[in-house]
């Protein structure tokens, strides 16, 4: 089920112990007045109570994508009636991940794994506005015929600690919360400088430099996904070569 922050509050001895760590985490990230989290309209929608999110088991298992996808669809249907910067964050068990010795790099591809699992499963044709190659500007990751930008912090992350959190987590963004904050609006320009401002001082380092805004020159958003420790970017999208093995599979 889609969960809100005072479903989980009033009903918080429910949930399983990693379940409660991971969301009082999301507590101290989110509500950190004096560090504050770079990322406003996250902030917000934690703040308004807008903010739907969802526990999921060991991501490396074929039920957990199935999960994730029944959850997807229905967010997509909702998301609307959510508020103006709606979000939906997967939080996943993955304690058994840490325990074999994960690092960045199990998690980049964890990150595209799902991904591709999830793309499997769409059942809706890929929009026709949005191109299928993930090295055009305009690509985003689209599922149910809704294209989101994916944000991914993970527990392996410990320079760019904007990118940290203690289980695997996956925040889908529609695109359309967008329209209305990006480098061609007033109102885009000015949050970016405050959220890049934000950024320096969470994270006490500079910017990723893949870390672009949606239109500009030269920004990739599959390369924002998934973030470095360091400032070393992927050369290639994972999920085109994933996308291409499912495909010779059912071939």
């Amino acid at each position: 089920m889609l969960l809100t922050k005072s479903l989980v509050e009033d009903n918080l001895h429910d949930f399983k112990p990693w379940q409660q760590q991971a969301y009082k985490h999301l507590c101290t990230m989110f509500c950190n007045e004096e560090n504050p989290y770079p990322c406003v309209p996250g902030k917000q929608s934690f703040s308004d109570d807008t903010l739907r999110f969802s526990f999921i088991d060991d991501p490396r298992e074929d039920e957990s994508i199935t999960q994730l996808a029944k959850l997807l669809q229905y967010y997509g249907e909702i998301s609307r009636d959510t508020g103006k910067y709606a979000s939906f964050a997967a939080l996943f068990d993955t304690r058994a991940v840490m325990k074999e010795g994960a690092n960045i790099e199990t998690f980049r591809a964890l990150l595209w794994s799902i991904l591709s699992r999830l793309h499997r499963l769409d059942e809706q044709p890929w929009p026709t506005n949005i191109p299928k190659d993930p090295h055009d500007q305009a690509w985003e990751f689209c599922y149910e015929g809704e294209p989101y930008f994916a944000f991914c912090a993970t527990p392996a992350h410990s320079k760019r600690k904007s990118r940290y959190f203690p289980y695997l987590l996956i925040a889908f963004q529609p695109r359309w919360v967008f329209d209305e904050i990006n480098g061609s609006t007033s109102l885009g320009r000015k949050l970016k400088m405050a959220i890049r401002k934000r950024l320096v001082n969470y994270d006490k380092m500079k910017p990723h430099p893949d870390l672009m805004w949606y239109g500009e020159k030269e920004n990739y958003e599959w390369k924002q996904y998934f973030l470095s420790d360091d400032d070393s970017s992927a050369a290639q999208c994972p999920f085109m070569a994933m996308k291409n093995k499912i495909k010779s599979l059912r071939s």
